[in-house]
């Protein structure tokens, strides 16, 4: 059998990053080295990680694509569900994401919106699907 085990997200800053997803949404921090070259968040089933640049390039002998705010998001999304979309993406912005769609509500119900956290990857903010 396999699970989903954790997310794991390339960044500059691990302290940095965590204490923004904390303070952003609410998650709490579940481990982070000595080194603050890694650490993770409790999120419910699945944790959301973060690696340093630095050591994800010593793991990755040819390299990688490095998220920025400033270049197109990559083809993949953390979805954060919640009951109170346009407050999570408020304060989300008020700590540096930017926005990348406005909620909008899909023709099932569902309320999405899409920002980029401090380090460019995309999230979706969305209410629950009924």
């Amino acid at each position: 059998m396999v699970k989903l085990g954790y997310t794991i997200l390339y960044v500059s800053d691990v302290e940095k990053s965590i204490k923004f997803y904390e303070k952003a949404f609410g998650f709490n921090r579940k481990f982070i080295t000595p080194e603050n070259d890694y650490g993770e968040l409790s999120t419910g089933e699945t944790t959301i990680s973060f690696v340093s640049k630095d050591l994800a390039n010593s793991n990755l002998k040819n390299g990688f694509i490095e998220s920025s705010q400033l270049e197109k998001p990559f083809g993949i999304e953390l979805a954060l569900i919640t009951d109170d979309v346009q407050k999570v993406i408020d304060r989300a912005i008020e700590l540096g994401a930017l926005i990348a769609e406005e909620a909008i509500q899909k023709p099932w119900g569902q309320t999405v919106s899409y920002i980029r956290d401090i380090d460019g990857f995309l999230l979706e903010i969305c209410t629950p699907i009924k």
